[in-house]
């Protein structure tokens, strides 16, 4: 062996199997002239490396018990009791949960840093800095009485994936970052995923955030400050990132569904994320006496909201594909007496769908029944307001196949599949190329105490990220 030979062996041996594990991505390496670079660098042909990609795979060591010691740990800031999490935007419990998880970066080794709104960053400096980073993370806020697994394992899992790189010796050619994005949940102010909305430079959000106030009435600025952001600023521009700022994105996920549980497949690699639409709709009647007005005579706003809602599960239905889905997860009725009839009715609608197109069908029918249904019960339909119509995203091609090809490399079963819940992926695709990995959860619970998944399946979710993120890192 040269010296030259021996120099690369043994100072650069990290970072070349690292390069021979991102060779594996390729169907075509002979063809690929990035190979072929890595070859001249290394002084090693990429298709002699498969005891050294065999050797690093087997390194990749998951601290599982601690893992889940930090999950459940993190589950006890929370405003309901245990097993149920209640981790509301800003308040006390969140802003607790967000000092832990600095501080469990800052054990990791990572710079970290927060933005205006709080979504907190922990870069782990790569060999050459200047190039777009690759980004991993979720969010840790959680709706009322529901579970410690949802968003959270995107957080800890890709902070305990960086740790097994590290262990591994691993050493990355483009930094890598995890992010916990602020308010994936839209509980406190009704905006969903607002801290990757921000991120991705959504403008009219940034405005809005100035005038926005909770059930409570206090606004968004108000609360951000209470908790140590906004720095006094009505301005939220310095959040938006431009497009390109991050070269990859990768989200692990519980599968918040049954399927990869029921087929007994370890990991879900995800190709789509459904568009989500939201819509709020009103309507008014006259009310009156539950026993004195007569049936004939009524202008019930509460029947109205009924058929509508009955009106959503039709045209759901009837657009032919079982990826469309519609749910009236709110209807209120005022006055909300038993022996008085509702003058006023509001439902909160919510209708998903990977094809766009197919679910804009679905809102355009549904406005088209809140219509007629007014005009037959005589009630005033007097709002109809579609307050998101997001686009769905596409995952990378690229970063699918890291994620294929990690599952493979690690002998775990795992099929190509959709998301219809959607994430911070969704708004990140806006940022860098994007992709997501899920892993199985109990019965496909999620939004509830019952939601679980297994040390094994974690396990298994962190070492297929980390070593999706050794791939991406190096291209």
């Amino acid at each position: 062996m040269s010296s030259r030979s021996r120099f690369c062996h043994c100072s650069s041996l990290h970072l070349l199997i690292g390069l021979f594990i991102f060779g594996s991505i390729s169907a075509h390496e002979n063809e690929d002239p990035t190979i072929k670079t890595m070859e001249a660098f290394s002084g090693y042909p990429i298709h002699e490396s498969n005891s050294l990609v065999s050797d690093f795979v087997s390194s990749l060591s998951v601290e599982t018990q601690t893992l889940q010691n930090q999950i459940d740990k993190l589950s006890t800031f929370s405003d309901a009791p245990a097993p149920s999490v209640t981790r509301i935007l800003y308040t006390e419990k969140d802003v607790l949960a967000r000092r832990y998880i600095k501080n469990l970066m800052g054990l990791t080794g990572l710079s970290v840093r927060e933005d205006a709104v709080g979504n907190i960053f922990g870069r782990w400096i790569g060999d050459e800095p200047e190039l777009p980073p690759v980004a991993t993370g979720s969010h840790i806020d959680a709706i009322p009485y529901s579970g410690k697994y949802d968003g959270v394992i995107g957080v800890l899992g890709a902070i305990e994936a960086i740790n097994v790189l590290k262990r591994s010796g691993f050493k990355p050619k483009r930094s890598l970052e995890v992010i916990m994005f602020t308010s994936e949940e839209p509980t406190r102010f009704g905006i969903s995923c607002l801290g990757s909305r921000l991120m991705a430079g959504i403008e009219t959000l940034a405005n809005d955030l100035k005038s926005t106030v909770d059930g409570q009435n206090i606004s968004f600025l108000d609360a951000a400050r209470s908790a140590g952001y906004a720095n006094d600023q009505d301005d939220l521009s310095s959040v938006f990132l431009k497009k390109g700022s991050y070269s990859a994105f990768i989200e692990l996920h519980i599968e918040q569904g049954p399927i990869l549980e029921e087929e007994g497949i370890s990991i879900g690699v995800v190709t789509a994320i459904a568009a989500p639409a939201s819509i709020t709709v009103d309507f008014e009647g006259n009310g009156g006496h539950a026993g004195a007005a007569l049936m004939p005579n009524r202008n019930d706003a509460g029947l109205a909201a009924a058929e509508l809602a009955l009106a959503v599960e039709k045209h759901v239905l009837e657009s032919g594909s079982i990826d469309t889905v519609g749910t009236v997860g709110i209807l209120e009725l005022h006055p909300g007496a038993i022996n008085s009839i509702p003058s006023r009715s509001h439902l909160e609608i919510d209708t998903r769908d990977i094809d766009e197109k197919r679910r804009n069908t679905v809102i355009e029918k549904t406005h088209q029944s809140a219509t007629t249904i007014a005009n037959k019960r005589r009630v005033k339909l007097s709002e109809f307001k579609i307050i998101n119509q997001d686009p769905p995203s596409l995952s990378d091609n690229l970063i699918i196949e890291a994620a294929e090809a990690a599952s493979k490399e690690l002998n775990l079963t795992y099929k190509k599949m959709i998301s219809r819940a959607y994430h911070d992926s969704l708004f990140m695709a806006r940022i860098s190329p994007m992709g997501m990995i899920f892993i199985p959860c109990y019965k496909g619970y999620s939004h509830k105490p019952e939601e679980f998944s297994s040390t094994e399946d974690i396990t298994n979710g962190v070492k297929v990220l980390a070593l999706a993120l050794a791939k991406l890192s190096l291209n």
